[in-house]
């Protein structure tokens, strides 16, 4: 990629407030949470620096007083929206071409409401990375996890492993943004840790990580170039847990447990199943792709090569074109 493309995302990294975004809620097994067991960040803004205390669970946050009970093997459904308290499918759950890997984490600790995840194990039991589409040239038009969450308004089903032991953990839900990742420290990490607790589960012991000091910014999931050409992609941290799941980048909005592989093993499976819906605490099909009538805040990503989402900029805005032709944004006041 052109060095002058490189040097125009690093500028508008800055400023595009619109591609950020917060995990928010959680559904267990179809009905809707809202944010009553999640540690809410105060700020939409990512984490770049991998060895902080902000690392854990996101800057700023601290334990809340709700708990969501979850039976082991049951569902969580993680939901991500770009400002704090949407919950619309009228704009991308995470804009801006923030391109990357949805991972999920739990820890076991003593009490979830007032654990700080820095001094117990993290083991990983959920990964949606990267999967290489055909047609694509570049990373950019390749399938992610982030385009998922997309796509299914920004919701991500999880599967708990049925043989964790019971009681209380803090379920971290991280989305990593690789649109800067070519230079230092330019990946950006979205996360937000909830409160759960587990009944019925079984006596399983996972092998455990610790945050901060399970990635590095040097890993090569973390310090990477997808706006050029990827024949293979691995996302930090430690393998997916034998009892967790890897859900194909790409595959639409299904729940895990009939379309994932359990482990860490990627297996193609053909889509299928139900999710909660957008609104209220039912459960219903998701359409995969939710781009039409939205429009694109300021700073966001409007075009370029193999982008797909929101083409419209919202008033006061026009899609201008960056760095032709592989990136446009809606400028502001044009």
């Amino acid at each position: 990629m052109k060095a002058t493309f490189v040097a125009a995302l690093t500028a508008l990294a800055a400023r595009e407030v619109a591609g950020h975004a917060l995990f928010q809620q959680l559904w267990v097994d179809g009905t809707d949470y809202g944010s009553t067991c999640a540690r809410v960040p105060t700020s939409n803004s990512p984490v770049t620096n991998v060895g902080s205390r902000d690392f854990v669970c996101n800057a700023g946050t601290r334990g809340v007083n709700g708990k969501c009970p979850v039976k082991a093997g049951g569902t969580v459904t993680v939901e991500m929206h770009a400002q704090p308290g949407d919950r619309s499918c009228g704009s991308e759950a995470i804009g801006g071409a923030h391109h990357g890997p949805v991972q999920v984490y739990l820890s076991k600790v003593p009490d979830a409401t007032t654990a700080d995840g820095t001094t117990t194990g993290w083991f990983k039991i959920f990964s949606n990375s990267w999967s290489k589409k055909s047609s694509g040239r570049v990373g950019d038009d390749d399938n992610w996890g982030t385009r998922d969450l997309n796509a299914c308004c920004g919701k991500m089903n999880v599967k708990i492993p049925s043989d964790i032991p019971s009681g209380d953990y803090l379920l971290r839900a991280e989305a990593l943004a690789l649109h800067t990742a070519g230079q230092a420290g330019g990946a950006q990490f979205y996360m937000t840790c909830y409160q759960i607790s587990v009944e019925g589960g079984g006596n399983a012991s996972p092998a455990t990580v610790k945050f901060p000091g399970a990635y590095s910014s040097s890993d090569a999931g973390i310090r990477v170039n997808i706006h050029a050409a990827i024949s293979n992609y691995v996302a930090p941290g430690p393998p997916v847990y034998a009892g967790g799941t890897t859900k194909i980048a790409g595959s639409g909005c299904q729940a895990c447990e009939s379309t994932c592989k359990v482990g860490s093993s990627p297996s193609a499976v053909a889509p299928s199943g139900k999710k909660p819906s957008d609104s209220g605490g039912e459960t219903g099909s998701v359409p995969e792709e939710i781009n039409s009538g939205c429009t694109v805040s300021a700073y966001g990503q409007c075009g370029g090569n193999g982008y797909t989402g929101c083409t419209s900029c919202a008033p006061g805005s026009t899609c201008k074109a960056v760095s032709p032709p592989y990136y446009s944004q809606c400028a502001p006041g044009a």
